[in-house]
């Protein structure tokens, strides 16, 4: 059973040591971010899983205490999925999972036992939902941090440039996010979400089959496109 869930963006520049000079430029999202997972905090849930967009290599299940780094940015910080657990786990987390582990230790999640899902950006529409209802017809309450940005088109100096379709596809997004809308989040087009290198689509659309039946709220916390990338966090509880 969902009892709650928060949305946060996965650049690795929301962990300081990576942005170096540029930090502050997201420490509003950050704040957002702390916010969204208090908001999880609060419903005192068994088991938090983590799902986040994925390459190949990371994709599937990431036990409680497996780690990962920043080190492929040029960074020496490492970071651990929930407590450290015996005998660790050898696969490391793919970057999206290590964004969301350094979150969870900046403020001092002990809340509950955790595991990671990666989720292919190509997972088909159909079939995030149907992961997503599996995590939400397990018995314990569940808490969902879902991590993934939205369109890198939004300026000239985006990573994918300026793409005219970015900024109403962000808009759509955010609204679903803010309000919960299971069927908005459901619809999103794989397709276009791909072209606009949205990698949020596939998590959001296993948090709408997690949250089917659960009758969860939401808030928008924060919605820009710092460097040209949509990045948002909500809440729902």
């Amino acid at each position: 059973m969902l009892v709650a869930a928060a949305a946060c963006p996965c650049p690795p520049l929301l962990v300081p040591e990576v942005a170096a000079g540029a930090a502050a430029e997201l420490d509003a999202a950050r704040a957002a971010c702390a916010d969204a997972l208090g908001v999880l905090a609060v419903a005192r849930p068994d088991r938090l899983v983590v799902v986040g967009p994925a390459a190949p290599d990371g994709h599937g299940a990431h036990p409680q205490g497996a780690r990962g780094s920043f080190r492929g940015f040029g960074v020496d910080v490492a970071v651990r999925l929930g407590p450290r657990v015996d005998p660790a786990p050898g696969r490391a987390l793919p970057p999206s999972l290590a964004v969301a582990a350094w979150l969870l230790e900046r403020t001092g999640w002990a809340d509950a036992p955790i595991e990671g899902l990666g989720v292919g950006e190509p997972l088909a529409p159909e079939r995030c939902i149907e992961v997503g209802r599996e995590i939400g017809a397990r018995a314990a309450r569940t808490a969902l941090l879902v991590m993934g940005d939205a369109s890198a088109c939004r300026t000239l100096k985006a990573p994918g440039y300026l793409d005219e379709r970015a900024a109403p596809f962000d808009a759509r997004v955010a609204h679903a996010l803010g309000s919960a809308d299971l069927a908005a989040l459901a619809a999103l087009d794989a397709e276009l979400a791909q072209e606009l290198k949205a990698s949020g689509r596939a998590p959001w659309q296993v948090l709408a089959g997690a949250a089917e039946g659960a009758h969860l709220t939401g808030t928008l916390l924060y919605e820009d496109a710092p460097y040209g990338v949509g990045y948002l966090v909500a809440a729902w509880s």
